[in-house]
């Protein structure tokens, strides 16, 4: 007589890679398969056959790439949005006149926009707090805060913030805590065990890894009143996300490992590289000892740096060069996908930026390395 299995604990990289070991049960398929549908038939009696009736709150497809992403990050529940920004304003939908929310002053340029946008017409009190000081954040907190918004690392500068004493802070005046880990995704911080009471995602990058979807994830601790309001909101406004894009995400999250390993060991090389160069003014990179939040990064982000990294020159002229004299790298925005781009990233944030006009943003894919080192040294050869 057989003795029964012995029940495998499987590690997080291989429940992605296998989709949480998904066969479809008609046809053997190995690979999710795609809903289409908008709408679905109901019984007799006119009742929903399961949970879907519409596609604006998510069919089978959508819900499969939700599944996979809740268990990454071990949360309660996960949304999956048609674009990042999407998930931001449903998030920040819930805020009410008077509710103050807390903010770095320099992160993804988007949330900030949005955030003044909500302070000058619904009257919510924003603070944005200097993220590389390390008492800052207490500070700013106020009895009237409903939300601390942090995101780590910091685009486009990389400064680290302590999730669990960010997360100390929120909840010793009751607020709620959200981190956007676009940059550290589940394979590298395990976020939700560090405090926070929800991690953002856009999609667009790490997660989907091909630069083909536009895509936002919110990620919940405990599915509570909050969350149900952010199912209604999202499901009113329809900023779900396609099937198709679905499972495009989840082809994605199936090599996030492989990949965010690449480019994370490709981004600690470049940087080492460039640290001495002497048109480089600094490196930043928290993988790198010199960075002022390493040894927080090193205890957050266990699955390596990412490969997100940006460089200050001397001059502005020099940074424009470098950009459109580049041959591998592509002179683009985004990050997180299979290939390299670079962007002279003062050109793109807007009027209510204040990051330096020396600084480069790098996005190190998944190229040969000596490939990315060499067109970076031939890039500044040129430079003036």
């Amino acid at each position: 007589m057989d003795r029964p299995p012995r029940q495998l604990k499987l590690s997080p990289a291989t429940r992605a890679a296998q989709a949480l070991r998904h066969i479809d049960e008609t046809t053997g398929s190995i690979v999710p398969v795609i809903d289409l549908s908008t709408t679905y038939a109901r019984d007799d009696q006119g009742d929903p056959r399961q949970s879907y009736i519409y596609a604006r709150s998510g069919g089978p497809t959508v819900k499969m790439a939700e599944a996979v992403l809740a268990d990454l990050d071990g949360g309660a529940a996960s949304m999956v949005f048609a674009s990042g920004m999407a998930a931001v304003v449903t998030m920040l939908e819930t805020l009410n006149t008077g509710d103050h929310v807390v903010a770095p002053s320099v992160m993804y340029h988007g949330v900030i926009n949005w955030l003044l946008r909500l302070k000058d017409k619904r009257g919510i009190e924003v603070t944005l707090f200097d993220q590389a000081d390390e008492t800052a954040l207490q500070k700013a907190i106020r009895p009237n805060t409903v939300l601390v918004w942090i995101e780590t690392p910091i685009n486009p500068n990389w400064d680290i913030i302590d999730i669990a004493a960010a997360a100390k802070a929120a909840h010793a005046v009751g607020a709620k805590l959200v981190v956007d880990c676009t940059v550290s995704p589940p394979c590298t911080t395990n976020t939700l065990e560090l405090g926070a009471d929800f991690v953002f995602y856009s999609a667009t990058k790490y997660l989907g890894g091909h630069s083909d979807i536009t895509a936002g994830v919110l990620t919940c601790a405990v599915a509570d009143d909050l969350w149900i309001e952010l199912v209604e909101i999202r499901t009113l406004t329809g900023n779900v996300i396609a099937a198709f894009e679905a499972w495009l995400l989840i082809r994605g999250i199936r090599t996030l490992y492989i990949r965010y390993d690449k480019a994370s060991s490709s981004a600690m090389k470049i940087a080492q590289h460039l640290e001495t160069h002497p048109k480089i003014a600094k490196v930043m990179y928290p993988g790198l000892p010199s960075h002022p939040g390493h040894a927080v990064a090193k205890k957050q982000m266990t699955g390596g740096f990412s490969g997100m990294l940006s460089i200050l020159t001397h001059t502005r002229e020099t940074a424009h060069d470098i950009a459109r004299f580049v041959q591998v790298f592509i002179n683009a925005t985004s990050l997180g996908g299979v290939e390299s781009l670079i962007e002279h990233r003062i050109k793109v944030e807007g009027p209510n930026s204040i990051v330096p006009d020396t600084l480069i943003r790098l996005s190190i894919g998944i190229e040969d390395v000596n490939d990315l080192i060499a067109d970076l040294d031939q890039a500044l050869e040129r430079a003036k």
